[in-house]
């Protein structure tokens, strides 16, 4: 027999597995002291998460509410149904995938379920050669421009925090894309907690075990392998040629090479093949001391030693905001917030300056990280002297050259110190004679940072940054620095595509896809993108 229910418990009777058990069986009424007791039920937990919201107004209300399932009289099965066993594709008709990050990988998969051969070509290296390339961005300021923290085996998210929630559940089977990710090395928790999370330091396994489910059902991963051209025959892709010259072909294309790949966007832009420009966001990194937005958020005293104690985990947030400048209303909202991470440098270019955030599995670092951004719309760009569907790229390029200018003048030669200000220093319009200790490896430059942020993207900064202030008391401090640019949120241009074939809208058999064509936001939403533009694709053209 299999019973359900429901608990709301103190962190550590929910994260303290003896303890969960107990008050488990305790709900029951099932007195069974003995651990080894071969008839003991089996508890399981099936879904928990963290609700840090203040009760009656006092502090220390922290619960965990789980769901769980208790096995009476029988023993559970795997957590999980996908198995790890594909057929063997090598002689089968292929297809050609660009781009090995979520959305290209797992299209590629879902192509040998499908009986076709995928060939995936990827412009940077594989994630164990990449991680020499992320050393010399950190430590000599050198960036490849091939192979860095967006390009290389597993995409943008390998490098820079793998978490896993997605609201677009309609797009496609969540609970699918996890299983998969947990038979090829992720640990089962990902099925259970409500924000999943694998870790920087995990998820370069996990991509490794993907790429070898690939190669051992017959599919061809190629690294440092750049697309450079199409091959059209009249209004259809039939292949693509690599800088090396290579021409491969297939029976479709599907693109998949991230929001960071300008290079395709120009020349799909130079062959005539339709691209639109699309909203996005850009602005800064705020960190914090990790403590700090545990008490916040977590209600603890303001005892700076009083900390979250062994059971709860890093403290994260979320926010949101609507500010007017001259007018016109813009949003600001905070962006793939980083407990106990890293900020770390995401130029793909030598020139610019970017910055992202990660987080380890354990999320242990002393520093909290958030993408804090202003939404950017055609309008905003008019007045720049931008137009067209490239518009938000030239945008987004020349506020990444003018940062790493600035860097660069301030230290005398090329480099990736990052621009930074403390955040009531910037709220206030003050230059900060010092700046804080940082997560950031490069290293940071005190600015004012209005000097690098455009008006429309400062000043809505600003405004939001005073309301968060407001929501989260504690949040605007000099305890606190703002460190730019981040301008890598999401693509500034959208590939068009038919809305029922997922094919674009006037090229056959090219497949634009994930976070890069501008359908996808993370992790899970791209790899569930790249498994339907593969179905797609043998629907319309095996």
């Amino acid at each position: 027999m299999i019973q359900s229910l429901s608990l709301t418990l103190e962190p550590e009777v929910a994260f303290d597995e003896a303890a969960f058990e107990r008050a488990v069986l305790q709900r029951l009424q099932y007195a069974c002291d003995d651990p080894n007791d071969p008839d003991r039920p089996v508890v399981r937990k099936i879904r928990q998460s963290i609700d840090a919201r203040r009760a009656n107004g006092r502090s220390g209300q922290v619960k965990v509410h789980v769901d769980a399932e208790v096995y009476i009289g029988e023993q559970p099965g795997s957590r999980i149904t996908y198995r790890r066993e594909y057929p063997d594709v090598g002689p089968a008709p292929q297809a050609v995938v660009v781009g090995a990050g979520p959305a290209g990988l797992f299209a590629a998969l879902r192509l040998i379920e499908l009986n076709i051969k995928p060939v995936v070509l990827e412009r940077g290296s594989d994630v164990r050669t990449r991680r020499r390339d992320l050393a010399a961005i950190n430590k000599d300021h050198i960036v490849n421009p091939e192979s860095n923290y967006c390009f290389g085996e597993g995409g943008a998210g390998t490098y820079s925090d793998g978490k896993l929630y997605t609201r677009s559940k309609k797009r496609g089977d969540v609970r699918r894309i996890l299983e998969i990710l947990v038979a090829h090395g992720s640990t089962e928790q990902i099925l259970v907690d409500a924000h999943p999370h694998i870790g920087t330091n995990k998820l370069p396994g996990v991509v490794a075990e993907l790429r070898k489910s690939i190669l051992d059902a017959g599919g061809e991963i190629r690294f440092d392998t750049r697309v450079d051209d199409l091959i059209l025959e009249g209004s259809e892709v039939k292949g693509v040629i690599t800088a090396g010259g290579d021409e491969i072909s297939g029976i479709g294309v599907i693109l998949a090479t991230g929001h960071s790949a300008r290079d395709i966007f120009e020349l799909l832009h130079r062959k005539g093949i339709t691209i639109e420009s699309k909203p996005f966001a850009m602005g800064v990194r705020i960190e914090h001391q990790q403590a700090l937005i545990d008490r916040l958020q977590y209600h603890l005293p303001g005892n700076r030693n009083s900390g979250r104690g062994d059971y709860l985990p890093a403290a994260s947030y979320s926010l949101v905001t609507q500010t007017r400048h001259q007018g016109i209303e813009r949003g600001v909202f905070s962006f793939c917030m980083c407990p106990g991470g890293f900020i770390v440098p995401a130029a793909t270019a030598p020139g610019e300056l970017v910055v992202n955030g990660m987080s380890p599995s354990r999320r242990d670092s002393r520093f909290a990280n958030s993408g804090l951004v202003v939404a950017v719309h055609d309008n905003d760009l008019k007045p720049y002297g931008k137009s067209g569907p490239l518009a938000g790229l030239h945008f987004q390029k020349e506020l990444e050259q003018r940062a790493c200018r600035l860097a660069s003048r301030a230290s005398g030669s090329p480099t990736q110190l990052a621009p930074a200000q403390r955040v009531a220093d910037f709220v206030g319009g003050r230059v900060s004679p010092e700046l804080l200790p940082t997560s950031y490896q490069p290293g940071l430059h005190s600015v004012d940072m209005m000097e690098v942020l455009p008006e429309t993207i400062a000043i809505p900064l600003k405004l939001g940054l005073q309301q968060f202030g407001r929501m989260m008391r504690g949040y605007v401090t000099n305890e606190a620095q703002i460190v730019g640019v981040e301008s890598r949120t999401s693509s500034p241009v959208r590939i068009p595509r038919r809305p029922d074939t997922l094919e674009h809208i006037g090229t056959g058999r090219l497949f634009p896809c994930g976070e890069g064509a501008g359908y996808a936001g993370g992790i899970v939403s791209a790899a569930m993108d790249g498994e339907k533009c593969a179905e797609q694709l043998v629907k319309l053209y095996r």
